[in-house]
């Protein structure tokens, strides 16, 4: 704000928040070291949504559009959610290691996947496979980003 003082503080997770993403119409989604995901509601403070069913941490999350979400977690999966109904619509499988970053390709309706297995994933969010696999990183994959057309 202009101000630089806190507005509002979101309180409802039992570990540390590894992941934040704005989802839209005043909402905004946390990930948790307590494997949960949170939907809030910016206005009021208010948790509208928990989203279950991952077995680890979640320590990344991106917002697709169309009222979906994806988030990744230690467990080396990736979920896609409707964050409307709070669904898990899709579990996407791969990674031999916890997920660390993801990001959406805008247009091809695609998200990509950095990992602590040294590789990015570019993963097709209509059928669950994985298109493309980038290899040849040194360490963990900890951000990842779409340049560009």
């Amino acid at each position: 704000t202009e101000t630089g003082q806190c507005n509002l503080t979101l309180t409802g997770h039992f570990g540390w928040v590894t992941a934040l993403c704005v989802v839209g119409d005043g909402r905004v989604a946390s990930g948790s070291e307590d494997k949960t995901i949170k939907i809030w509601n910016t206005e009021t403070g208010q948790c509208n949504l928990t989203l279950t069913g991952h077995s680890r941490g979640v320590y990344a999350l991106c917002v697709l559009g169309d009222g979906r979400m994806a988030s990744g977690s230690e467990d080396k999966t990736i979920k896609i959610w409707n964050t409307e109904t709070g669904q898990c619509d899709q579990t996407l499988t791969g990674h031999s290691w916890g997920i660390t970053a993801l990001c959406v390709v805008v247009g091809i309706g695609h998200v990509a996947s950095g990992s602590r297995d040294w590789n990015i994933k570019i993963w097709n969010t209509e059928t669950g496979q994985c298109d493309l696999t980038l290899t040849g990183h040194s360490g963990w994959v900890s951000a990842v980003c779409v340049l560009g057309d």
